[in-house]
């Protein structure tokens, strides 16, 4: 076990707090115990393996997105195992099939070509389809999972009730990071297209995108919902929230090697947004940095930028009440989720350090990455 200070941390590094992952926890416990819903870990929001043990006693398992995810979730986490994937593999269904409890198609297609094979090998594995309700309050289009021309989900007009008496669950997904009013509009949609089918279901999977550890986020309401629908259909009601778990748990710590000028000081970090944050790019958002405030609001601005040679590696413009110096530490928040699960080694850029801070304040390394994981990638 390494055991570090936080002068000490390497940079740049993850740094998980135990004890802001367990205030998450609690309240999604809070929220099994009012409704009796189940709640899995998004693996594709929040992977951190080693973190797992604090996890379990609160979650009911793992939702998988391929076969890598289920069998990280099967031997890391031991509890139930449900893959979904958009279209599953000929050569990686046997062994997906053999690792699940649900096994969720995307397709008609997809349920009719695999359905004998998967429980001929696992008799107990529990199937269910996609279905797009067709509506979604995403705020980016490309998070949008109902947009115009989705793969993702059967909608009605392709829904074969023939299907029905092959499974036992339907699954949707309509959220990102949303409020329970989000949710509120989607099962309202949901029931007006797919409300005819589902007493035959034996559970009902509500997705992701449930913002539900966020500040100000309507538990009560969220509470209202799952307990109506279980009532209303008699039904067992999945979760699967990602961001939800790891939201505001740890940071990103970086320090700058070098401040240039051109037109505006640029602090050029040892971390990357392209491959150590890649949502800040993608979504787009900036980052929190912890001590700073928007551009001008204090005396000091800098623009704080990766250490690659992409020229749009940019993290924001920021100010300070100091001057930046080199060596000094950027600590960005919240960088738990969709972070170390979309990293990279673009331009061969060193990958975070990982580490956790437990209870106690003892901070463990869990992992360091050197040369030989970005050759590993390679060939």
């Amino acid at each position: 076990m390494n055991i570090v200070t936080d002068t000490t941390l390497p940079s740049p590094c993850w740094l998980l707090e135990e004890s802001l992952l367990l205030k998450n926890l609690e309240q999604i416990q809070h929220i099994k115990t009012q409704t009796g819903a189940k709640v899995l870990l998004a693996l594709k929001g929040y992977a951190l393996w080693k973190s797992f043990d604090i996890l379990k006693p609160y979650l009911d398992g793992c939702c998988a997105s391929g076969l890598h995810e289920a069998k990280l979730a099967a031997e890391m986490f031991t509890k139930e195992v449900h893959t979904y994937s958009p279209a599953f593999k000929e050569d990686e269904i046997k062994e997906i099939a053999a690792l699940s409890h649900h096994l969720v198609f995307n397709s008609p297609a997809q349920l009719k070509r695999f359905e004998t094979q998967v429980k001929n090998i696992n008799p107990n594995l529990s199937l269910g389809l996609r279905v797009n309700p067709e509506y979604s309050e995403a705020p980016k289009e490309i998070y949008n999972p109902c947009a115009l021309h989705s793969r993702l989900g059967t909608t009605l007009e392709n829904f074969d009730e023939a299907l029905l008496k092959k499974i036992d669950g339907l699954h949707f997904h309509a959220l990102c990071e949303q409020d329970s009013s989000a949710l509120e509009s989607v099962l309202q949609n949901f029931e007006e297209k797919f409300g005819k089918y589902i007493p035959k279901m034996k559970w009902i999977n509500f997705g992701g995108g449930h913002h539900i550890t966020k500040k100000g986020y309507d538990v009560e309401k969220l509470i209202k919902l799952i307990k109506t629908f279980k009532n209303k259909y008699n039904v067992e009601v999945y979760l699967e929230p990602g961001e939800a778990i790891g939201w505001e748990t740890g940071t990103l710590i970086t320090t700058v090697l070098d401040i240039v000028h051109n037109g505006i000081d640029i602090a050029i970090l040892d971390s990357s947004a392209e491959a150590h944050m890649p949502d800040t790019i993608i979504m787009p958002y900036q980052a929190e940095v912890r001590g700073a405030a928007k551009a001008g609001e204090k005396v000091y601005t800098y623009r704080l930028a990766g250490n690659t040679c992409l020229a749009g590696d940019i993290m924001g413009d920021y100010s300070f009440d100091t001057p930046l110096q080199i060596g000094d530490k950027i600590i960005f928040e919240d960088q738990m989720h969709y972070t170390m699960v979309k990293a990279t080694t673009f331009n061969g850029i060193k990958l975070p350090s990982i580490a956790i801070k437990r209870v106690d304040g003892t901070i463990e390394i869990l992992r360091q990455f050197e040369y030989e994981d970005f050759k590993g990638r390679l060939s």
